[in-house]
């Protein structure tokens, strides 16, 4: 299984509004995607800023290709990011997932 992971910043009072509009794009798209195995989105809220970092989970690199094309190292932008991103990571990273811990396939912390 393969992790990917993006960060991004918006302004502090466009947090909100940015996740009800990744929830329609990119989140939205993940799960749509052949091979999507799920979808964490994560946010930090600071004095006047929000951090966001995304990590979706695919059963291959073939399936992370099918979401991001051919480059799948560059990260996959919407129409409207520029209105809300003051920051943003042009680039993912992906790391292979290591787990679950037994043959019963449920994850858990170690």
């Amino acid at each position: 299984m393969i992790a990917r992971t993006w960060k991004g910043w918006t302004a502090r009072e466009d947090a909100d509004s940015y996740v009800e509009y990744l929830r329609k794009t990119g989140v939205a798209e993940y799960r749509n995607t052949p091979g999507n195995k799920g979808v964490f989105l994560l946010r930090r809220l600071s004095e006047d800023r929000a951090e966001f970092l995304l990590v979706s989970l695919w059963e291959s690199m073939d399936a992370v290709r099918r979401f991001a094309g051919q480059n799948p190292d560059r990260a996959v932008f919407y129409p409207d990011d520029d209105r809300f991103l003051i920051g943003r990571e042009d680039h993912v990273t992906h790391y292979d997932v290591i787990g679950p811990d037994d043959e019963s396939g449920t994850w858990r912390a170690w």
